[in-house]
Order: C-alpha cells, then structure tokens, then sequence
C-alpha cells in the first residue's frame, strides 16, 4: 500500500467516539480516530513495511503514527531515529505503543534507557522509566537497586504526570521482586501517597504501589 492509499484507509474507519476519546486523553486533532483493534487489523494486512512506517510517523497524524509502530522495523531504526521518535511522540497512546513495539526489543535499548532517564524531555523520560521498570522485572542484573529507589523517592513527586506512570511501575516491580528491598518500596509508597486514590474498574488492581506489590507478591504465593 502506498502512503496516500493507506491514510484513506485510516480516514474510512473514523469513529467519532474514538476521536472524542482522544481528545478527553490528551490527542490534537490531527487524527482521524480509528479504533486501535481496527489498527491492527490493518496493520496485519499492510505486514511489515519499514519505508511505508517512516512516511506515516512523518505525517504526525496519530492514527497514521500507531500503524506505523506496529509495521516497522525496529532494529533498522538508529539511536538517532529512536531519538526523533520519542522526543516527537505528544500523546500517551503513542507512548505506550512506541515502548511496547518499538524500544523494548530494540539492539541499543540499554544505551537510550539510562540517556532517557535523565532526559528532559518528558515522553523521552516516561520511555526512559518504562524500559528500566521493564529491566527491573527480566533483567535485573547490574542495576543499582538502592540508587532507582533513592531517585524514584526523590524525584516522583514534582515528575510529570506522564513520566510518574512508569517511575511508578518501577517502583512496584522492585517491590514485587525484591523481597529485601520490598518493605521501602512499599513506605515510598505509601508516604508518596501517588495513585492511592486512582479509580480501578472491577477486577482490576490499583496503580498505588503498596497495593500492587502486595496483591502481586500474594498472586506469586498462591
């Protein structure tokens, strides 16, 4: 599919709930608000297309943005367009899809985590985090574990909200795996006080780290 054909693909499936639903999240306009399973049913269609993925983040409509996360290809993307990507990303969903499809797996992720932990450019930090949350839980080997918590103690509380999500997360995971460090990820926790109203839909566990490292460390249990 070209770039012109694949947009008006994109532009048929509009939802205005969808696009709505953006907007309430954070999103401009330029989007055509298109369900994210719709996404991926394109995206299995198109298969991978490194070149058409590249002309679609360029457009900077996210819709257009998303598709291209799910058909690129990763490891032919450079640190310098790894840089490009995050520090261009202006919506959460983009976010999320940009660590889950794009960095996580990616050859150079340990050199753009520690860079991006201390970037201040908020998307690259919340990526920064998330990829060390990430490490934390599968590979955990070299990191300084006091230090994370020390930084997370001090620096969560005035991070933006963005970056506070996965700062957050990796807070709970070394809670969650790290019986002797799990009593003051907890305290941390509880004295931050972050999430510790977040509303949680039925069956769901909350975003407040005590509560996520305790039902999580019971779910290991049992």
């Amino acid at each position: 599919m070209t770039l012109k054909e694949t947009l008006a693909s994109l532009k048929s499936m509009a939802n205005e709930k969808m696009f709505a639903h953006n907007v309430k999240n954070g999103a401009g306009k330029n989007q055509f608000g298109v369900k994210l399973g719709d996404i991926r049913t394109l995206a299995n269609k198109i298969k991978s297309n490194h070149a058409l993925a590249l002309e679609l983040w360029k457009t900077e409509n996210i819709d257009a943005r998303l598709l291209a996360m799910l058909i690129i290809q990763p490891k032919k993307l450079s640190v310098e367009e790894l840089n490009e990507f995050v520090t261009s990303i202006a919506f959460v969903q983009e976010a999320e899809w940009f660590n889950a499809y794009v960095v996580k797996d990616h050859p150079q992720k340990e050199t753009v985590r520690e860079k991006w932990m201390n970037a201040k450019n908020h998307w690259a930090a919340r990526s920064g985090w998330s990829l060390t949350s990430g490490r934390v839980a599968r590979e955990p080997e070299g990191l300084d574990l006091v230090k994370l918590l020390d930084r997370i103690e001090s620096e969560m509380p005035t991070a933006p909200p963005e970056v506070q999500w996965t700062m957050n997360s990796a807070l709970a995971q070394i809670g969650i795996n790290f019986p002797n460090h799990r009593k003051r990820a907890i305290d941390i926790g509880e004295s931050l006080g972050i999430y510790r109203d977040y509303p949680v839909s039925k069956g769901c566990t909350s975003p407040f780290a005590p509560i996520w490292i305790n039902e999580m460390v019971k779910r290991k249990a049992g």
